[in-house]
C-alpha cells in the first residue's frame, strides 16, 4: 500500500527542491562515477546543508536535519547506500529523485507493480535478490500466482526496453526506481520517517477522542435495551410475520397489506409510526397520514419544504439548478406562498449556498425543520384524531398456522412468486395509467394521428 505523508508543506517542499535543482543559483552538481559509470548531476551531502543553511539562514543542525527530511520524503536519494535514508554532511554522493516518484504523485505503490519491480531485478541479478528482496518477492509469487505469468512478461519488457537506453540513463533509472521502492516497501531494518507521522496523527485522533464527552456504560446499555425491546416486534428474526412470512409459505399476503400506499394499513405498521419521525417520514403511507394532519393544521410547509430538500438531494444533477429556484421562490424568498420559520443564521446560509447550488445545500435548513417538527407537530399528530382514527382502521390479520410437513412441501414445490418490487412496478403502472385518464385530452393531437393514420 500506499505509505501515510502529512498533507502540509507539501507543495513549499517542492518549490524548495526546484529551486535547489536551478543551474545558477541551485545546489551544484557534477558528473560522478559509479561502478565504472559516469553518473551526471551527482550532488554531495555537505553541498546540500551548505546551500539550505545559506538560503534558509539556519543553523548546520537544522540544515542537516532539513536534509534528512527531504531524503526520508523521497526528494533527494542517495546513490552509494540506498538503505541510509539520512543526510550526511560530507562527501556522500545524492542525486535529486524525479518527480514521477515524488510522495504527492497521485498512483498507489501497488503489490503488483512491486512485484514487476523485483521480477525485472530478479532477472538483471540472475537469482540473485537481497534477503528482504526475495522474502517480498516469494510472499508475492505465492500472493499473486493467478497473474505471475504477466507480471514475468511485464518484467521481461521493462528489461528489454531499458538494455536499448544508454547505460548512464539505464543506470539512473534503476537507482530512482529503487530509492523509490526503498521509501514505499522498505527493509524491516530500514527506520522510514515518514511512517512516524501516522502515529502522530493516531496519536493525535485518540487523544480527541479522549476530550469527547463519556457517557456511562449503564446510560449506553439502558439505550440499547429500550432499542431492543422497542424494535424486537418489528423485527421478523425475533417475531412471526403477520400473517406469515412469504420466504416460509409462499403466500404474498404480508406484501399485499404492506404495499407502500396501501388504503388500510396494518396495526404493526401504524404503531412504528410513533416510535419516531423518522419512522413515519419514511413509510409513504404514514407520511400521506401525516399530511392530512398537518392540512387541518394550516402547517404543511415544513413538511413540504422537507420533500422538496429531498428531492434536491436525490435528484438528477441536470434539474438541480431548477429545483432550487423553484425551491427558494416557494419557502425562502421574502413574501414567499410557503414561506418557513427558521433562525436567520440558517436562513442566511441556506440562501447564500443557493447561489452556487449542490446536493447538500439545505441540509442546515432541513435539519432545522425536522427538528422543529420532531419537537412539536410529532407529538400534536400522535394525540390528534387523525392518529387515532387510523389506528381504530388498521388491520391486525390473523397468524397462517403452517405446520412443518406443510412448510416443507412448500420447499419441495417451490415457485416464484411476486416480488414487492414487482409490486412496486405494478402500483406506479396503475398511478401511471390514471394519471393520463384524467388529463386533458388535446383534440389537435387526436387529429394528426387520425390523419397519419389515413
Amino acid at each position: 500500500g500506499r505509505h501515510f505523508y502529512p498533507k502540509q508543506h507539501r507543495s513549499e517542499l517542492e518549490a524548495i527542491v526546484v529551486e535547489m535543482q536551478d543551474p545558477k543559483s541551485g545546489v551544484k552538481g557534477s558528473e560522478q562515477k559509479l561502478n565504472v559509470t559516469a553518473i551526471p548531476h551527482v550532488i554531495t551531502g555537505k553541498d546540500i546543508i551548505a546551500w539550505i543553511a545559506n538560503k534558509m539562514k539556519t543553523t548546520p543542525e537544522e540544515s542537516n536535519a532539513f536534509g534528512t527530511m527531504l531524503v526520508a520524503y523521497g526528494y533527494i536519494y542517495p546513490l552509494q547506500n540506498h538503505k541510509k535514508l539520512v543526510m550526511c554532511n560530507d562527501t556522500s554522493l545524492y542525486r535529486f529523485q524525479t518527480p514521477y516518484f515524488w510522495p504527492t504523485q497521485k498512483w498507489v505503490a501497488e503489490d503488483s507493480d512491486y512485484a514487476i519491480y523485483l521480477a525485472k531485478r530478479n532477472i538483471r541479478k540472475k537469482g540473485k535478490l537481497e534477503p528482504y528482496e526475495q522474502a517480498h518477492y516469494n510472499h508475492l509469487h505465492e500472493w499473486l500466482n493467478h497473474k505471475w505469468d504477466f507480471i514475468v512478461m511485464q518484467a521481461t519488457e521493462q528489461y528489454k526496453a531499458g538494455k536499448e537506453r544508454k547505460k548512464p540513463d539505464r543506470v539512473v533509472f534503476d537507482c530512482q526506481e529503487r530509492a523509490y521502492w526503498i521509501l514505499n516497501r522498505p527493509p524491516v531494518s530500514v527506520c522510514v520517517c515518514v511512517l512516524l507521522c501516522v502515529f502522530i496523527y493516531t496519536n493525535m485522533f485518540y487523544q480527541q477522542a479522549i476530550m469527547r464527552s463519556k457517557v456511562k456504560s449503564s446510560v449506553s446499555l439502558g439505550a440499547l435495551v429500550k432499542y431492543i425491546t422497542t424494535y424486537k416486534n418489528h423485527d421478523p428474526f425475533l417475531a412471526p410475520c403477520l400473517p406469515s412470512n412469504p420466504w416460509q409459505t409462499d403466500n404474498d399476503t404480508y406484501w399485499t397489506l404492506n404495499m407502500r400506499r396501501v388504503d388500510v394499513p396494518t396495526k404493526m405498521r401504524v404503531e412504528r409510526w410513533s416510535f419516531s419521525l423518522f419512522e413515519l417520514l419514511t413509510d409513504l403511507r404514514g407520511r400521506d397520514d401525516f399530511k392530512i394532519f398537518l392540512k387541518k393544521e394550516f402547517s404543511g410547509e415544513n413538511l413540504a419544504f422537507w420533500e422538496a430538500a429531498e428531492e434536491l438531494k436525490w435528484g438528477t444533477a441536470s434539474s438541480m439548478s431548477a429545483k432550487a429556484e423553484t425551491i427558494f421562490k416557494t419557502f425562502l424568498a421574502p413574501g414567499a406562498p410557503r414561506w418557513i420559520n427558521i433562525d436567520g443564521r440558517t436562513m442566511g446560509l441556506t440562501v447564500k449556498g443557493l447561489e452556487h447550488p449542490h446536493r447538500y445545500v439545505l441540509e442546515a435548513a432541513q435539519t432545522h425543520v425536522f427538528l422543529l417538527m420532531k419537537k412539536d407537530t410529532f407529538f400534536r399528530y400522535l394525540k390528534s384524531p387523525v392518529y387515532k382514527d387510523i389506528q381504530k382502521k388498521a388491520l391486525n390479520p390473523e397468524p397462517h398456522n403452517f405446520s412443518p410437513a406443510q412448510l416443507e412441501q412448500n420447499a419441495q414445490n417451490r415457485s416464484p412468486g411476486i416480488h414487492p418490487i414487482i409490486l412496486w412496478q405494478q402500483e406506479e403502472e396503475e398511478k401511471a395509467k390514471a394519471a393520463a385518464a384524467s388529463a386533458p385530452v388535446d383534440v389537435k393531437a387526436m387529429m394528426s394521428k387520425i390523419d397519419r393514420k389515413k
